[in-house]
């Protein structure tokens, strides 16, 4: 399984979303965009996880990157910008099989690749400080289970 296609796919689908403004998002709606990538049907499963969960989870998903994001909204970002963050907030938030810096490092190629000029800078420093926060907050769930 391709996860890097299957965010991809993730991606071109809360893209998609953003510029029309469509609150739902179908399951045939994946699976149009998996059809055109050719995403196998493992990928495509977590693609549709994925951007289910971006989704049910998007008023937190957006709380956490404004709180991070120093004289930016929302609203302001980049929609490519805005969409890849929120896809690997709600993995570092919210998918716990998936390492912080895993999700940061697949959302900066996401970035690079689809993009523009300052993107991956701008992506990483946001979720830079989004990952290090969420592994002090487990790091001391941790700690006090030892107690």
């Amino acid at each position: 399984m391709s996860r890097r296609l299957a965010r991809e796919t993730a991606l071109q689908v809360l893209f998609q979303r953003d510029l029309t403004k469509e609150p739902v998002i179908t399951d045939k709606e994946v699976q149009r965009w998996a059809e055109e990538f050719v995403v196998p049907e493992p990928s495509r499963v977590f693609a549709q996880e994925l951007v289910d969960g971006t989704i049910a989870h998007q008023e937190e998903i957006d709380q956490t990157i404004a709180s991070y994001a120093q004289d930016w909204t929302i609203s302001r970002m980049a929609n490519v910008d805005r969409n890849v963050m929120r896809l690997a907030t709600y993995e570092i938030l919210f998918r716990s099989d998936i390492p912080g810096r895993v999700s940061l490092n697949e959302a900066i190629e996401l970035a690079k690749r689809f993009g523009g000029e300052e993107s991956a800078k701008f992506v990483n420093g946001i979720l830079d400080r989004i990952v290090d926060n969420a592994m002090k907050v487990e790091q001391k769930g941790f700690d006090s289970s030892k107690s």
